[in-house]
């Protein structure tokens, strides 16, 4: 008999092995990368491309094309589209970031005759119907009516502006751009980055000789690229720590977002810094909960992240607290920071973050899906697998002195950007 009374044996994840992505190429030359896992007969194909010329003056041309892909080709509408895919009980799934746009298919292998064709008319053949875009640019700007009554999605946007300026990290969607997307605008940014020479095939789940078949005869075989994409490239200066302040009288909540332009997964730093963020606001027992939440009730959820993206990198602190505590709450957040800039982190404090992160790692790795998608976190940044094994290693080594160090490196509360809306 098992004896409930007592917990679990307590042990610590010694190794994480990573289903490593297996490199080849189409007929056209297009890469694509095998991540084979799993038991059941089913597949995830990502087609993932650079986002590229970056435009100013159409901010809107690539996410709108990204949403408006599967609205129409001249074979098939929308709703002939949907039927179809649906008929097969597949899943055709549309990501936009700043870095890239992605079209995913989730299918069974069984199916995938008859589901790739319709994939590839989509990739090769979609028309971007004049109502379809109508539609589109009519639910947008009510969708953004609404957003623009929530403090936090305006202070996200007011923060995303003051780091990254008008470029697509940091531009802020008006409802007039909306009303100045065009039909042939989409349809030249699909002709330049929806083709084989700016996009990256990724297959994962149960993959076997006649998908990598399937897939080169009909991406491989007939379609090609037109011209050389235009990569987005930007670059960002640091901020100058100031106040952002939006006053709406009547909030009960003000939203904070404090933050700065970092570094990214390709700094050797980026590992480390990661271990500093958890211990600061990373997860639910973190500095920034045990006192803003939980000792003091002034919201509901404070946290921290920091973000790698392809041009650049940023920490930021995000929270909505009552109206009549943001001055204190801010303050108490000044306070923190600059206890990791002070104190060392006691040993057991990082013992359990170290323990948290490692197993939070392990936990990722569910499926075939998700060891594709830490692929793709490495292969977009021009790393090998040996980042993971870097990180890894970090965190079994990183100690309180380093972590004192890291935080007077990278965090000064004076340096960096302070958003409020609500009020003060």
């Amino acid at each position: 008999m098992i004896n409930r009374s007592v917990a679990p044996a307590f042990r610590e994840v010694e190794q994480i092995e990573l289903l490593k992505a297996n490199p080849a190429r189409l007929d056209n030359g297009l890469p694509f990368f095998v991540i084979n896992g799993g038991e059941q007969e089913l597949v995830r194909i990502e087609f993932i491309f650079e986002n590229v010329s970056w435009d100013p003056a159409k901010p809107l041309q690539a996410f709108a094309t990204n949403a408006l892909l599967q609205e129409g080709t001249s074979v098939y509408t929308s709703a002939e589209l949907a039927e179809k895919l649906d008929y097969y009980g597949a899943f055709l799934q549309k990501d936009f970031s700043f870095d890239h746009s992605s079209l995913v298919l989730y299918t069974l292998n069984k199916h995938l005759e008859s589901v790739l064709p319709l994939l590839r008319d989509i990739l090769t053949d979609a028309i971007f119907p004049q109502h379809e875009l109508d539609t589109f640019v009519r639910n947008q700007k009510q969708k953004l009516q609404v957003s623009l009554e929530k403090n936090d999605f305006l202070a996200r946007r007011a923060f995303n502006q003051i780091l990254f300026k008008e470029t697509l990290y940091g531009h802020t969607a008006q409802p007039e751009d909306y009303d100045h997307l065009k039909q042939a605008d989409l349809l030249a940014y699909y002709q330049a980055a929806y083709q084989p020479a700016n996009c990256t095939l990724i297959v994962s789940g149960l993959v076997n000789d006649q998908l990598i078949k399937l897939l080169n005869r009909e991406f491989g075989q007939t379609w090609s690229s037109v011209s050389n994409p235009h990569k987005n490239e930007f670059s960002f200066l640091p901020g100058k720590g100031e106040l952002h302040l939006t006053e709406r009288k009547d909030a009960l909540q003000s939203a904070i977002r404090i933050g700065q332009v970092s570094i990214n997964r390709t700094h050797p730093d980026f590992p480390a810094l990661q271990v500093l963020n958890t211990i600061f606001g990373g997860y639910f027992g973190s500095r920034l909960m045990a006192n803003i939440r939980e000792e003091k009730g002034y919201t509901y959820g404070i946290g921290s992240a920091l973000v790698s993206l392809q041009n650049a990198g940023y920490f930021f602190i995000a929270s909505e607290v009552g109206a009549e505590v943001c001055h204190a709450a801010i303050g108490e957040i000044e306070k923190e920071i600059n206890l990791l800039r002070s104190e060392l982190v006691d040993q057991r404090e990082l013992h359990l973050v170290r323990n948290y992160m490692m197993g939070s790692m392990l936990g990722s790795l569910e499926n075939a899906f998700s060891h594709a998608d830490k692929f793709k976190n490495i292969y977009f940044f021009g790393l090998g697998y040996d980042y993971y094994d870097r990180y890894v290693q970090t965190l079994r080594s990183i100690n309180p002195e380093s972590l004192l160090n890291l935080a007077n490196q990278y965090l000064n509360f004076d340096q960096l950007e302070k958003v409020i809306v609500g009020k003060q």
